[in-house]
């Protein structure tokens, strides 16, 4: 037999191995070495991919205001208990509504997606409920929402919003890839004002953010962080265009 006589390639590759596990410099390049070219394999094709998430109609960087309210809705933790991400499980549909996908949320930095639901999940909360709802809700939520744990944000609507500083939150998230253009960036103050006052000029907002709702979202005369936050809230799952039907039970895990 080959393996007995010790000039089969069985023992020929044993003595090989052995060698390379008693230098322990030549074991370390040798893991390196199989661990880059597995990493290869799995990366090297995505450069070659000019996406790799399908786009999906009616998809747009979110307004100046919208951005505003995401930014408060990061900074005050929310995502600590709402995650925004509905799974395609027949009982998520059923609560929830169509199940997410990967292209709603190609313009978040960082995305909100998880599966943390102390509170439940608000990937498809824009338009369920008012603006005086959310307000409400944010001010005392256990007036809307007895059961509910969640803090008060009321001071939110006392906290005022300095639509100068949102010229450079755009820059940022453009450098982070989302396609704000000159246009967007110069006039990203007058459209935050535009899209929290309904009597406002709104032609240009429009031009740069198709379908954005232009109104005053906490009902105060004040331009408010409130403002900003229920925006963003009710903008939240409304922008994908999908031919969407509850699907078959029989079809979801």
């Amino acid at each position: 037999m080959a393996l007995e006589s010790g000039k089969g390639p069985s023992r020929r590759f044993a003595r090989v191995h052995g060698v390379i596990e008693r230098r322990a410099l030549v074991f370390v390049l040798a893991i390196l070495g199989v661990i880059s070219v597995g990493g290869l394999v799995e990366i090297a094709p995505l450069f070659a991919l000019e996406n790799t998430v399908e786009r999906v109609s009616g998809v747009r960087p979110y307004t100046p205001l919208e951005l505003a309210g995401r930014s408060v809705y990061l900074r005050e933790g929310c995502y600590t208990c709402h995650s925004q991400q509905i799974r395609p499980f027949r009982d998520e549909v059923e609560r929830y509504g169509a199940y997410s996908l990967a292209a709603e949320s190609v313009y978040d930095h960082p995305f909100q997606w998880g599966s943390k639901r102390t509170g439940p999940d608000l990937a498809r909360v824009g338009g369920r409920y008012s603006d005086a709802w959310h307000v409400q809700h944010l001010n005392d939520p256990r007036s809307v929402v007895p059961a509910s744990i969640m803090p008060a944000y009321a001071f939110l609507g006392r906290t005022p919003l300095n639509p100068d500083l949102m010229a450079a939150h755009l820059v940022a998230n453009r450098r982070a890839g989302v396609p704000y253009d000159e246009a967007m960036v110069t006039n990203a103050a007058a459209d935050l004002r535009a899209q929290a006052d309904p009597d406002a000029d709104s032609s240009g907002l429009l031009s740069r953010y198709p379908r954005a709702v232009s109104r005053n979202f906490d009902g105060q005369a004040a331009l408010t962080e409130m403002d900003a936050l229920v925006a963003y809230l009710q903008v939240l799952g409304t922008m994908a265009e999908f031919d969407w039907r509850r699907p078959d039970p029989t079809m979801l895990r």
